[in-house]
């Protein structure tokens, strides 16, 4: 029994030393291992290279002057060299912080600052699209052909009919001069009834017929709408009276009206764009016309006068518009697409 007992004391001693001896080995291969790789980043084909500092890779932003573990992690540092910083005034980010924070870049481009001024105005009509429509000559309404605002007429259509005692006499003499065979004469009358208002086609119809017209027709000198009417049928007219007022719509003012402090940018010939509520969705180009000249001391606001194509009659006098006014400042920035 007492040798039983001294050989199983012997093999716990035994086992309990090899165990001790193995733990030593493992302890010492693994600390020989970590230099091995430390000193591989130090190798021949680094030596050449400057190192600006030493970094955790789990904490980049944070930078150390020697080499060495690491106070964050059980690990050695990372140095950073000069040639892998992207040269002078370049910024690195470290790749997984640009994944995480979805980091995008774009080329940078120079140009001109544009500055955009929203305004509110309403259309008016053109006014160097009105035209009026009188009679020369003393006479009656015989015949009217238009007889409220807003109705539509085009050129060469006849808008009245009038009665003249003076036209009614020039016509004779005309009629007279040409059966007597006298040019002169006759190239007389046709003036006369020229500044009478008559047109050729009519002085010429006159002719044909060898009699005098009783009643002269009146007819639109263009394309648009009546805006305004001063007769009716029947009543008399003298010379230099206006029948009717009509304004051709294919063209229309916008006027705006502007603050002073947004008057520096705003210049003749500039390009905008006119929105209307009553029309979503459409857009209609303009340009500035005119800036008037006079400023309201009340509101400290000046008007500038917008002229838009309106070739369908989409915008009608009165409607509301929102215009959009590009300006270049002259000033120069960067920016990326």
């Amino acid at each position: 029994m007492t040798r039983i007992r001294l050989l199983i004391v012997i093999v716990v001693v035994l086992a309990v030393a090899a165990g001790l001896w193995l733990s030593f080995r493992t302890s010492t291969t693994h600390e020989h291992v970590v230099p091995q790789s430390s000193s591989a980043n130090d190798g021949p084909a680094n030596k050449d290279r400057r190192v600006l500092y030493w970094y955790d890779p789990m904490r980049p932003d944070v930078r150390f002057d020697k080499p060495g573990k690491s106070p964050f992690m059980d690990m050695q540092l990372v140095p950073k060299y000069a040639d892998d910083a992207g040269g002078a005034g370049s910024i690195e980010v470290d790749p997984r912080m640009v994944q995480s924070l979805g980091v995008r870049t774009a080329p940078v481009i120079r140009g001109s600052v544009t500055a955009n001024v929203e305004a509110v105005g309403s259309v008016t009509v053109d006014e160097t699209r009105i035209f009026a429509i009188e009679s020369r000559a003393a006479g009656w309404v015989e015949r009217l052909d238009v007889r409220a605002v807003g109705e539509p007429v085009r050129r060469g259509q006849t808008v009245a009919g009038v009665y003249s005692a003076d036209l009614y006499a020039a016509q004779a003499e005309l009629v007279l001069a040409a059966k007597s065979g006298d040019r002169a004469l006759v190239d007389a009358a046709r003036r006369r009834l020229g500044l009478l208002g008559m047109s050729s086609a009519q002085v010429d119809e006159v002719l044909r017929r060898g009699e005098a017209m009783r009643q002269v027709a009146i007819a639109s000198p263009a394309n648009g709408v009546v805006i305004e009417l001063n007769v009716r049928e029947g009543q008399q007219v003298a010379p230099a009276m206006p029948l009717m007022r009509i304004a051709d719509l294919s063209r229309v003012w916008v006027t705006v009206e502007l603050p002073e402090s947004q008057l520096g940018i705003l210049q003749a010939g500039q390009k905008v764009t006119a929105r209307l509520r009553a029309l979503p969705g459409k857009e209609f180009p303009g340009e500035v016309q005119y800036v008037y000249p006079r400023l309201e001391l009340a509101t400290r606001t000046a008007s500038a006068r917008i002229v838009v194509d309106n070739p369908r009659g989409e915008l009608k006098p009165g409607m509301y518009a929102e215009v959009t006014l590009a300006a270049r400042t002259g000033k120069t920035a960067e920016a990326t697409l």
